[in-house]
């Protein structure tokens, strides 16, 4: 049988502990109490925010994205994308949905490159 993945707590407090961070001290730099922080990491309470959650990854040293999702939310500004491209943008994800993190990567650098050329485009067009 296999592992279980490990939980938002136990990688924020190995991460944490890592960085040499005590738990008071981490706690008063994100903004919540160590009471609440010890739950967390204990998985006795949901994790915080994402903003918060965002905070810990950026004190931590540790990508934002994957913490927010392993947290079970959602990055802040991904509801306001979608709502200004409401059908375009969830068909896109879902076509997306399923390559890998390799193919991904191959498509977000076609998308900044369209949008350079896009920009490029507007420039060359007010002269």
């Amino acid at each position: 049988m296999s592992r279980p993945a490990k939980t938002f707590g136990q990688v924020l407090r190995e991460s944490r502990l890592a960085k040499g961070f005590t738990l008071r001290k981490f706690a008063e730099m994100v903004g919540i109490s160590p009471t609440y922080l010890s739950q967390v990491e204990q998985d006795n309470v949901d994790p915080p925010t994402a903003e918060r959650i965002n905070k810990m990854a950026e004190l931590l040293g540790t990508n934002s994205d994957e913490w927010i999702a392993l947290a079970g939310r959602v990055p802040e500004d991904l509801p306001g994308i979608i709502q200004k491209e409401p059908t375009a943008m969830p068909e896109l994800l879902r076509e997306a949905s399923g390559l890998t993190a390799d193919q991904l990567r191959k498509l977000s650098e076609q998308v900044r490159k369209i949008k350079e050329r896009g920009k490029s485009d507007q420039t060359d067009g007010e002269k």
